[in-house]
C-alpha cells in the first residue's frame, strides 16, 4: 500500500469513531439517524477502497447494493422521526 492509501484509512478510521461516539451520545434520534447514514457512506468508501486497492469488481458491487439498502433505510428512519410509522 501506498502512504496516500494509509493515510484514507485513517483518516476513514477516525470519521468512523466520531460517527460511532455521534451514533452513541447523540441527543435525539435525528442526530443518530444523521450519524448512523454517514456510517454508511463511510463503509461504502471502505468497499470502494477495497475494490480499487485489490483490483476486484466485487466489492464495488457490494458497495452499492449497501449504499441502495441504506437509502431505503434512511428514508425509512426520515419517515419514523416525521411523523410516525
Amino acid at each position: 500500500m501506498k502512504v496516500v492509501d494509509l493515510i484514507y484509512l485513517g483518516l476513514l478510521a477516525v470519521s468512523t469513531i466520531l460517527m460511532i461516539v455521534r451514533l452513541v451520545k447523540g441527543p435525539d434520534t435525528a442526530n443518530r439517524a444523521m450519524a448512523l447514514d454517514t456510517l454508511t457512506t463511510l463503509f461504502v468508501a471502505l468497499f470502494v477502497f477495497f475494490a480499487l486497492v485489490f483490483g476486484r469488481s466485487f466489492y464495488m458491487d457490494v458497495a452499492v447494493v449497501y449504499a441502495i439498502i441504506s437509502f431505503v433505510g434512511v428514508l425509512v428512519v426520515a419517515r419514523f422521526i416525521e411523523r410516525g410509522l
